[in-house]
């Protein structure tokens, strides 16, 4: 996908349900970090946090009560529509909506003590505008091998045809020439179980893994192969493959 076909899809799922997929039955190994966890865990009380690309701030919005202040950005309109009736039902007082883009980010320099984005792109350099001095970036992005036997089976996919860890080495190039002095990444690569084969659908109808998912003739044809392949006594077989990069300004 390009840049104008990630904006569509992002509003059409922002549309449907925001980034809420609570009802998958799906289980899988224990990963090694949550990331919203290590977000909260390294944030102080009185830190103000941006979270970019922060969907329906579903995830934002459980940790915020420890953050002095919270901004969540999106540049899905859908999203940040979603973002706020969430924030409505919660009654928090701490945290703001914006529909913003991550290459323009409209505060000033030094607002943030802590950046965080969460499978959504950044501009390296203006996280390190917007973040004061010794402020902290934490970054989760999926890596290319993910979901890497979905993607063979459709001879198609997110970055399947890109090396694995080319863009985690990209992002910690980008973000060491924007001033970041401190910069570590970490990996993990968990096996995942869809318990059903409507579970494995939607994910696949509402997530960017197979581009145009159901457009094609043989798409559902391959699926059935898939499941039928990998099926196991657990559930249905793939993998979550993410990478964790934490930078300090």
């Amino acid at each position: 996908m390009d840049k104008c076909d990630y904006k569509k899809f992002y509003e059409t799922v922002g549309n449907l349900n925001g980034w809420d997929f609570s009802k998958l039955q799906v289980q899988s190994d224990e990963p090694k970090w949550d990331f919203y966890d290590e977000v909260k865990r390294r944030a102080k009380t009185t830190d103000i946090l941006l979270d970019i690309g922060t969907g329906g701030g579903e995830k934002i919005l459980t940790i915020a009560p420890s953050l002095e202040f919270t901004v969540g950005i999106d540049l899905s309109h859908a999203m940040i529509q979603v973002a706020k009736e969430n924030l409505k039902n919660s009654n928090l007082p701490n945290v703001q909506f914006l529909h913003m883009s991550s290459d323009k980010i409209g505060f000033p320099a030094n607002f943030f003590d802590v950046v965080s984005s969460r499978h959504a792109p950044f501009n390296a350099k203006e996280v390190a505008r917007v973040l004061n001095t010794d402020g902290l970036f934490l970054t989760q992005q999926v890596s290319e091998a993910d979901k890497l036997n979905i993607k063979i089976a459709f001879k198609r996919g997110q970055s399947f045809s890109e090396k694995d860890g080319v863009s985690k080495e990209r992002y910690i190039r980008e973000l060491k020439t924007a001033g970041f002095s401190n910069v570590q990444s970490f990996d993990y690569n968990v096996t995942e179980y869809y318990q059903r084969p409507e579970d494995l659908i939607f994910l696949l109808q509402h997530t960017p893994i197979i581009p145009n998912f159901g457009m094609e003739t043989e798409d559902y044809s391959r699926l059935t192969a898939f499941i039928e392949n990998n099926r196991t006594k657990k559930g249905i077989c793939t993998n979550s493959k993410r990478f964790l990069i934490i930078a300090k300004k």
